[in-house]
């Protein structure tokens, strides 16, 4: 061997010496091939460890599981709830300094009107809230909806605050339909908070 190497330092090192399993060039080969391996390896082991954590998934909450509280008393009969907004005004305003410029300022803030419909009862609960409207005292009242999971647990509850009903609607009744009959009531109120 210490021949061979001494030889090919005369030659100039023109060709790489051969091992007594394989040729010179078969070795590089297999170096790379060998590298290779080792690269899909890692490649596996980084993927496997990069997986999403399990249990940190949040599924969209259902639209039809939710009840109603008015002072923590649970109204069960309503169908649809609409109205769980708050929006506030934008007050546009240029000043001297850069007259070209509109400004925006936030203004005044409303929440609701959040409107309950459901099907039609013996309680008279609901037309009596709205009765006191009707006579000028109106009766202010605070209230939840909560939205439940798909286990029926409490997953977001909206609080609203000094409501009061401004609308009472009794839906249109058919006697060639075979449908329930439907209340609305309309409630105004001053705030809404997510809790």
């Amino acid at each position: 061997m210490c021949h061979q190497i001494v030889m090919m330092r005369r030659m100039g090192a023109q060709q790489v010496p051969k091992s007594p399993r394989m040729g010179g060039g078969e070795h590089v080969k297999h170096s790379i091939v060998y590298a290779l391996i080792a690269l899909a390896v890692v490649a596996l082991m980084v993927s496997m460890s990069v997986q999403a954590p399990i249990g940190l998934r949040k599924d969209p909450l259902p639209s039809f599981k939710f009840r109603v509280e008015l002072d923590g008393v649970v109204q069960a009969f309503f169908q649809d709830v609409s109205g769980i907004k708050c929006q506030t005004d934008v007050i546009e305003y240029r000043d001297g300094a850069d007259p070209s410029m509109v400004k925006l300022l936030p203004g005044i803030s409303r929440c609701g009107p959040i409107v309950l419909t459901g099907g039609l009862t013996t309680s008279f609960e609901l037309w009596n809230w709205y009765q006191k409207t009707l006579t000028g005292k109106a009766e202010r009242k605070s209230g939840s909806i909560i939205v439940l999971d798909h286990s029926g647990a409490d997953a977001a509850r909206y609080n609203f605050f000094e409501a009061w009903p401004s609308s009472y609607e009794v839906g249109d009744l058919n006697a060639s339909s075979s449908g329930v009959a439907i209340e609305k009531l309309v409630i105004q109120t001053e705030r809404i908070e997510r809790s």
